[in-house]
């Protein structure tokens, strides 16, 4: 069972995505997202297997929630940094985990 001080050493802030691409390397269809966290953490790149749910077109600007402390992993030749939070459908498809008023700080921290 994880304890609170497991959960209190995950950094989980709000980002924006900037920039959406295809990845054709991915097993699954998914993005190549681009995400901005604010001034203290900077731009960070994720992948995201959201592209049943989502055009690319919709999602920039699109405020997200992603754990930011995770080690690298790479995806093909892509390193993705950042976990991007989402939840699945009943299908086992992934809706993001997006903060419900678009006035959250980006690079806001989960408290």
């Amino acid at each position: 069972m994880a304890t609170i001080e497991d959960f209190e050493k995950l950094d989980i802030r709000v980002g924006k995505i900037i920039e959406v691409n295809d990845h054709p390397e991915a097993r699954k269809p998914g993005y190549k997202l681009r995400i901005d966290f604010g001034p203290e953490v900077g731009i960070k790149n994720s992948f995201s297997q959201i592209a049943i749910f989502y055009q690319k077109e919709e999602l920039i600007g699109k405020l997200v929630v992603g754990v930011i402390n995770f080690p690298v992993r790479k995806i093909g030749s892509y390193e993705s940094e950042v976990l991007t939070l989402g939840v699945p459908d009943k299908e086992d498809k992934v809706i993001l985990l997006v903060p419900d008023k678009e006035n959250a700080v980006i690079g806001g921290k989960l408290n």
